[in-house]
């Protein structure tokens, strides 16, 4: 239930809950649900219900079995804060990455109202980052709730990309990643939108992380921004060295 990710702005994943269900235009073509598919058919024991979601939990100590630093993206196969996850497990997973504070951790949810709810019942820590999912102007409330979170590095991942975000709202915001969508029904991503979303970035001083234009293939389409690629990250232990 972890493995080396190749998702840019991760090194691994770790996956003490699966499965997940649609609850915003972003998850229309979920890249979770596709790939659950497939592990079901190969069958893979930990995707036997495929994606209805799961509790893992003989996985809920990998993080402190992986002894080598990391970053670690939580959950990349569901949404830890689902409403059918008990909040003692919950706990458990956070539990977990307090304990094991030699990594450091990418916790992203779309369920902005549970997040809020529990905040104050988590353990939060400098190397456990929080953030919320956007896709469209819709969606700005979840960039409150996490606001209003004890999280100490919070981020926005704004993918898929699905219309432009203007006047953004990034005080206390530590980190903002952007990406269009990708494969098969992939939505189209328009560059004004990013360069606008970069240029807010940038006059608020936030790292901007440019994830890849997406399409049906996102490795030809590539990442590349004026030019150039944008990696910034917010400072951490794990990434000792790197600022925006």
């Amino acid at each position: 239930m972890g493995a080396k990710s190749t998702i840019e702005w991760t090194e691994s994943t770790w996956n003490p809950v699966t499965g997940c269900m649609k609850i915003s235009p972003g998850c229309k073509n979920c890249y979770a649900e596709r790939m659950a598919g497939r592990l079901q058919a190969m069958g893979q024991p930990n995707y036997v219900n495929g994606f209805d979601l799961t509790i893992q939990e003989h996985a809920l100590d990998l993080p402190i079995r992986w002894k080598k630093p990391q970053v670690i993206f939580v959950n990349s196969m569901s949404d830890l804060f689902h409403h059918d996850v008990p909040y003692e497990y919950i706990k458990k997973v956070f539990d977990v990455m307090y304990r094991a504070d030699w990594h450091q951790y990418q916790v992203l949810t779309k369920r902005s109202d549970r997040l809020i709810e529990l905040s104050d019942k988590l353990p939060w820590a400098d190397h456990i980052w929080m953030g919320v999912s956007v896709e469209t102007e819709r969606y700005y409330h979840r960039i409150a709730d996490l606001r209003g979170t004890g999280a100490n590095i919070k981020f926005l991942s704004l993918e898929p990309l699905l219309g432009p975000l203007p006047n953004l709202i990034l005080e206390e915001i530590n980190w903002v990643i952007v990406g269009g969508e990708s494969g098969p029904g992939s939505r189209q991503m328009h560059e004004d939108w990013v360069i606008d979303i970069r240029d807010q970035c940038n006059k608020a001083s936030v790292p901007f992380f440019f994830k890849q234009w997406g399409g049906v293939n996102k490795k030809k389409a590539g990442r590349i921004l004026g030019g150039r690629t944008w990696d910034e990250m917010p400072f951490t232990r794990a990434r000792a060295g790197v600022t925006a």
